[in-house]
């Protein structure tokens, strides 16, 4: 019996074949539900999280009551690449963990890469 994967499920798998984050470039993956966005660096070569920021962030949360998704989405980016680089980390390989590149996904990629961050 074979198992049945979703499409993004699939699309996972084969990005997550092709990548991976190590100590000088660790790997930003990002998390989208129906109301929140989700960021981690990952250095998965010691299974470690080294930064990590989201729309339920403390130093977001009252902000994003009146934004769109997008929006908060950009937020994230730029918290997440604000974080990354007071911990000396400028450089990371993108992880969009099956999501397709467009949206919430490509703001806060976006959002990152304009506040500093490189991939």
């Amino acid at each position: 019996m074979s198992s049945v994967l979703t499409g993004r499920a699939r699309r996972k798998l084969r990005i997550r074949r092709k990548i991976a984050g190590n100590t000088e470039r660790p790997r930003l993956s990002v998390f989208r539900s129906g109301r929140h966005l989700y960021a981690q660096v990952v250095n998965d070569a010691d299974g470690k999280t080294l930064a990590h920021a989201s729309t339920l962030s403390r130093d977001l949360k009252g902000s994003l009551d009146s934004d769109k998704k997008t929006d908060a989405a950009k937020k994230v980016g730029a918290l997440i690449a604000k974080i990354c680089l007071e911990r000396k980390i400028d450089k990371v390989v993108f992880d969009r963990n099956g999501y397709l590149y467009h949206g919430r996904i490509k703001a806060l990629a976006d959002a990152a890469r304009e506040a500093g961050l490189k991939f």
